[in-house]
């Protein structure tokens, strides 16, 4: 049976209103509102999981309705709990703060927020005494799969721009909650260009990113029924995560016969049945973005989530992208077949050395064995901040 498409994806809706009720009106506001108790639920269902950050709440003077969507989100997920399918995995949502947030919690939402906090549904990210919201939007997209958008401005534009460098879908709304040339609504508009279209996200199924944009191009007579069941289908139809494949594609090397059967028989089958990424490989057959194949392997590749490097046969262009992949801090598994002697210590860098004559069973549990022991491991070189 195979998995829902957003089964344990981890969604991430952002955005704020500006004070001004001529640019947001009071209408347009509780439409958003409404969307996203609508949306939230849907999603749950979906088992989709969240990152939502904890803040203070701060009100509108001139008719009192949240900046920010924030506290709706924790109260919708916690109303809509019956509604997550039997095998919805946890966290439920990870929750991003700085070290002064718990203090900040509005009275009317404590009861809620302790009753979350201290149950295995919200997993607890700290900005520990950085108090800006950059350095926790930082850690809201590396937890983040998928950003959503509406309203907002500044801080709407960094998250996207950190999900875009990431390789992570981007889905901005067009409601009428923010400045027009500001935030998601103008994320919208450039998206809107075709050309444009297919930076924000990639589509599996047979419409293309620019036509799903137009989908979305929302009127205010499309109720918040119609606009949740769009975004459900677009989500649905997103790209999965990447896997970028190096490795040997020369059929005229004696072992291209074993790495391939290594690649589609056990990496392909890991990657894409027991993780849900998809694994790309670029060899030149394939419809490409970029003018040479050369370009689009290093777009691809900075872009992916894990890099599986093989360097069996000691391909130069290989150990290229390796380093490239490693200098990037990119989950990198690196693998080899049996006797292959890589120019480099693999005691400092953990190999995994898979043998063809082993069944395909016995291989891909030993892959999976050493995928989940490196998965987690540390970049080559911290990033060390100047200032502690």
């Amino acid at each position: 049976m195979s998995t829902p498409p957003l089964h344990g994806r981890r969604i991430h809706i952002t955005g704020s209103i500006p004070e001004d009720t001529a640019v947001a009106t009071t209408q347009a506001v509780k439409a958003a509102r409404e969307f996203i108790e609508l949306l939230v639920p849907a999603l749950m269902q979906k088992g989709a999981t969240f990152v939502v950050p904890v803040d203070a709440e701060k009100l509108r003077s001139a008719d009192g309705q949240p900046i920010c969507f924030d506290w709706l989100i924790w109260e919708t997920l916690s109303k809509n709990l019956a509604k997550r399918p039997g095998n919805a995995v946890n966290p439920l949502a990870v929750a991003v703060q700085h070290h002064k947030n718990e203090n900040q919690v509005p009275a009317d939402k404590a009861t809620l927020w302790d009753s979350l906090r201290n149950s295995d549904l919200v997993s607890i990210d700290n900005a520990s005494h950085w108090n800006m919201n950059s350095k926790r939007m930082e850690i809201q997209a590396t937890h983040g799969d998928v950003l959503i958008t509406l309203g907002g401005g500044e801080g709407a534009l960094y998250l996207a721009n950190l999900y875009h460098s990431a390789g992570k879908p981007v889905i901005p709304l067009n409601f009428k909650v923010g400045q027009p040339d500001s935030g998601s609504a103008r994320l919208f508009t450039q998206a809107l260009i075709r050309q444009q279209a297919t930076r924000f996200f990639q589509c599996a199924g047979s419409q293309a990113p620019h036509e799903w944009i137009n989908r979305l191009n929302f009127s205010d007579r499309h109720g918040n029924p119609d606009r949740v069941s769009t975004v459900i289908s677009l989500l649905e139809d997103l790209t999965r995560p990447t896997v970028f494949a190096v490795r040997l594609l020369n059929p005229k090397i004696a072992e291209f016969k074993d790495v391939e059967n290594f690649f589609t028989g056990v990496v392909q089958h890991v990657c894409e049945q027991h993780f849900r990424y998809t694994l790309k490989v670029v060899d030149g057959k394939q419809v490409n973005d970029e003018p040479r194949v050369d370009a689009e392997i290093f777009a691809k590749l900075h872009r992916a989530t894990v890099v599986v490097t093989d360097v069996t046969a000691s391909r130069a262009n290989c150990f290229i992208e390796l380093g490239y992949a490693l200098g990037r801090g990119l989950p990198t598994m690196i693998t080899a077949a049996e006797g292959t002697k890589p120019p480099f210590d693999v005691e400092s860098i953990p190999t995994h050395f898979w043998d063809p004559n082993d069944t395909v069973e016995e291989r891909r549990r030993k892959f999976l064995v050493y995928w989940n022991a490196n998965i987690k491991r540390p970049p080559l070189v911290q990033m060390e901040s100047l200032v502690p």
